[in-house]
C-alpha cells in the first residue's frame, strides 16, 4: 500500500466526505490543528511520570479523532461518530481533580518549569489555536457546538494537567 495518491500535487485534498478543497481552507486549517494538538500531546504524555495522567492523555487523544472527523465532513449526516456531553463531564472532571490536587490555586504563573509541564503548556496553547480556527470555520459552516465546547473544555484539562506537572510554580511578577 502506498501512501501517496498525487491527488493533492496541485494543493486540494479530500474532506471525509470526498469533497476537494483548498489545503489552506479554513477547514482543513480546523482539522489540521486537531492533528498537530493530536501529535504534541503524544510527546507531551512520554514526559508524564504520572500513569493515570498518561492514560487521560492518550484518551484524549482517541477522542481528538472523532473532533477531527466531525471538522473535516461538510455532510454531517455521514459523520458516524459524535462527541457527547460525556466526553465534555470527562474533561471537567480531569479539571476538578488536578486542580484540586493543586487546592484550586489561582494568578498566573511562568509556565514550564519542567518538561512535562512545558510540553503539556505548549499542547494547552495548540488548543487554543485550534479553538480559533473552529470558531473562525463556523462563520460560514456548522460546527457540532458539542465539538466547540469539547476543544474549549479541553484547553482548560491541558491547562490543570500542566500546572499539576510543574516542578515549582514560579508567578508571574508585574
Amino acid at each position: 500500500m502506498t501512501i501517496y495518491t498525487k491527488t493533492g500535487d496541485k494543493g486540494t485534498t479530500s474532506l471525509f466526505d470526498n469533497k476537494r478543497v483548498s489545503k489552506d481552507d479554513i477547514r482543513v486549517e480546523s482539522y489540521g490543528t486537531i492533528d498537530e494538538l493530536g501529535s504534541f500531546m503524544g510527546l507531551a504524555k512520554n514526559y508524564v511520570d504520572d500513569e493515570e495522567m498518561y492514560e487521560k492523555i492518550q484518551n484524549i487523544q482517541n477522542k481528538l479523532f472523532t473532533v477531527a472527523t466531525n471538522l473535516a465532513t461538510e455532510d454531517s449526516a455521514k459523520v458516524k461518530y459524535h462527541i457527547v456531553e460525556k466526553d465534555i463531564d470527562d474533561l471537567e472532571k480531569i479539571i476538578d481533580l488536578y486542580m484540586g490536587r493543586l487546592n484550586n490555586p489561582t494568578g498566573f504563573i511562568i509556565p514550564g518549569s519542567g518538561k512535562k509541564s512545558a510540553h503539556l503548556h505548549v499542547a494547552r496553547t495548540i488548543c487554543r489555536r485550534a479553538e480559533r480556527r473552529i470558531i473562525t470555520l463556523s462563520k460560514i459552516a456548522e460546527i457540532d457546538p458539542l465539538v466547540m465546547k469539547y476543544v474549549n473544555r479541553l484547553s482548560d484539562a491541558l491547562y490543570a494537567m500542566a500546572r499539576y506537572s510543574e516542578d515549582k510554580e514560579v508567578t508571574v511578577r508585574y
